[in-house]
């Protein structure tokens, strides 16, 4: 039986700190599912459709990496392609508490899938897609800190 793991996110855009969390996870799983949550909250810069276009190029050259969209409880997608885990990304300690909410309510939801947390790597631990924007918005250099397609997508995205 395969180990899948489902990494979410709203991946908008995808960081080199999301792609650290990919790549690790990649590596101790058979199949790893990125997946874009589509969160009504939040006020994306780039569609769905342009998220998994931009993450499918960077996880390009990682075989066992799939990308795929779900608009509904990540536990259901998770359910619905046999995942053994979900991988969570932790910067900080302020990500713990919020990140132990979501994990509580998925364990109560179906306590078979387990979330596994990884600790970002030091250089991306204030790493977030939404600083990016915000240094992308006004200029600023983003090299380094989303991969060269992402950060030619931010770039046309803000001209």
């Amino acid at each position: 039986m395969s180990k899948i793991a489902v990494v979410p996110g709203s991946f908008d855009p995808i960081t080199m700190g999301h792609l650290d969390i990919v790549k690790r996870a990649a590596a101790i799983f058979d199949e790893v599912r990125v997946v874009v949550m589509n969160n009504s909250s939040k006020n994306p810069l780039f569609s769905v459709e342009e998220r998994i276009a931009l993450i499918s190029e960077v996880t390009d050259a990682i075989p066992n990496v799939k990308v795929d969209s779900f608009g509904g409880l990540l536990i259901d997608y998770a359910i619905e392609v046999e995942a053994n885990a979900i991988i969570r990304g932790l910067r900080a300690v302020s990500d713990f508490e919020y990140e132990m909410q979501i994990t509580s309510m998925n364990r109560f939801l179906n306590e078979n899938i387990e979330t596994l947390f990884m600790i970002s790597g030091n250089q991306y631990s204030f790493l977030s897609s939404s600083i990016v924007k915000e240094v992308a918005k006004y200029g600023g250099k983003i090299t380094g800190l989303v991969p060269p397609a992402v950060e030619k997508a931010l770039k046309q995205k803000y001209q």
